[in-house]
């Protein structure tokens, strides 16, 4: 059995660069995205109009998110090298996890929508009801859990036993995320839901 300090080259920037972007990118968006809901500070940028605001962020977002996977593969290349799994599982694994992973990824931004994906809620631009058709009548957080599994699937690709490590890192970062972005999200919503309530009743 090779120890950790084998498989794991912790004096690599790259690996610390990596794990900073992983932190940084829901960590940035969730105190963007909080500020704007109650300043409203980038939709008075773009005039008024909260839908080319959400739309910036989105790009935002998209773009740091280039950027973190971006680090992560150049952390990859940094970490020593350990066979993981025999062949040919080292490419049938990672290969599957990927293409599952990213499905995941890419049917909640098509069930979602932009705004609905990229923190529209924030902005004010509220869905009309829960999407419930796949992949969110399989799993409950669709996008975090194929990030996850893609991560997993560079780690095994690439035969680096560090990106397995920093799998687990990404999963407890976005477990975290999760603990903030839901209750302030059913908080946007309920408040809705009452304003409505009370509309009704003054009618």
């Amino acid at each position: 059995m090779s120890s950790l300090a084998e498989l794991v080259d912790f004096s690599k920037t790259s690996l610390w660069a990596s794990l900073a972007a992983i932190v940084f990118n829901p960590t940035a968006w969730n105190i963007v995205a909080r500020h704007e809901y109650r300043n409203k500070t980038i939709t008075r940028i773009f005039g008024g109009n909260a839908r080319n605001g959400c739309y910036f962020l989105a790009v935002a977002i998209f773009s740091a998110g280039i950027l973190r996977d971006s680090l992560y593969e150049r952390a990859l290349k940094d970490q020593p090298r350990q066979a993981i799994l025999p062949e040919p599982l080292n490419v049938i694994v990672p290969a599957l996890l990927f293409i599952v992973g990213q499905t995941f990824v890419v049917t909640s931004t098509w069930a979602l929508g932009i705004t609905g994906t990229f923190l529209g809620d924030y902005f004010g631009i509220l869905m009309d009801h829960r999407v419930e058709g796949f992949p969110f009548n399989v799993l409950r957080h669709p996008m975090y859990v194929g990030s996850t599994m893609c991560f997993a699937a560079g780690a095994l690709w690439y035969e680096r036993p560090a990106g397995l490590l920093v799998t687990v890192f990404v999963y407890i970062v976005y477990l975290i995320a999760l603990r903030f972005e839901g209750p302030f999200t059913d908080m946007i919503y309920s408040t809705r839901a009452t304003k409505s309530s009370e509309s009704k009743k003054e009618l």
